[in-house]
């Protein structure tokens, strides 16, 4: 029975080691990738026409996060003024951060392809940095017992594959060149708490055309920190956003 016990517990902590070590080498190097959920085209405007009035919000956990100096440079170094009046620029650009931390991939995506305005956060950090013991190698040595279990527990702790994630809508104006106006149709459901909800609906002359979408920056590596993911998340966010320009 000790003999048993034994085999058990050194082919554990082998194959055990062998997961660990498979995961911290495929994963050593930090992959960050940013995606857009739907693509904007902007038309070609002229040098006077280079105006933009900027407007970051924030109602992440993570309130202490800003991006709007980095963002503002970005744009300026495209050639672009930023303007204190939005009735004087040309654009109007506002994005809300929703989203920075933890992450499981499958959320991320999903927060990605249901685009602007669909609120998909909450499941963002199921998953999140899960250890190498949920691949099928660590399923098997938890049913061989206790003592595999422990190992796996052991060398899980050890080797995580945690991604990081920033999840951010955002709204874009274009104002209308000569004297053109853009018919603008809304459609609000308001929830009475659990027991209905009224409709408001309208619809207005606008000056701008108007374009939505939700960027979604992650980064992924084994044992990622917070304060190592952050800074490439932000360079995300702030290339895809001057990139539309």
């Amino acid at each position: 029975m000790l003999k048993r016990i034994a085999l058990v517990s050194v082919a554990a902590l082998i194959l055990s080691g062998c997961a660990a070590t498979q995961v911290a080498i495929s994963k050593r190097d930090l992959d960050v990738q940013t995606k857009m959920s739907d693509t904007v085209f902007l038309d070609p405007v002229g040098a006077d026409k280079r105006t933009i009035f900027l407007q970051i919000r924030n109602t992440s956990d993570k309130p202490d996060l800003a991006v709007n100096e980095e963002i503002a440079a970005a744009l300026q170094a495209k050639g672009y003024t930023l303007m204190q009046d939005p009735d004087a620029a040309h654009y109007i650009l506002q994005a809300n951060i929703l989203q920075v931390g933890k992450s499981a991939p499958t959320a991320t995506e999903a927060a990605i392809s249901q685009g602007y305005g669909v609120s998909a956060v909450g499941g963002l950090v199921l998953g999140a940095g899960a250890g190498y013991a949920g691949g099928a190698s660590g399923r098997g040595i938890a049913a061989a017992g206790l003592i595999g279990a422990l190992a796996e527990g052991i060398a899980g702790a050890a080797v995580k594959d945690v991604y990081f994630s920033m999840i951010t809508d955002l709204q874009l104006k274009e104002r209308i060149r000569g004297a053109g106006k853009a018919q603008v149709n809304s459609n609000h459901k308001l929830r009475q708490g659990n027991s209905g909800a009224s409709q408001v609906t309208y619809a207005e002359e606008s000056d701008y055309k108007i374009y939505q979408t939700r960027i979604g920056s992650t980064a992924n590596k084994v044992n990622l920190a917070f304060e190592e993911a952050l800074p490439e998340l932000k360079k995300g966010l702030i290339n895809s956003i001057s990139g539309l320009f």
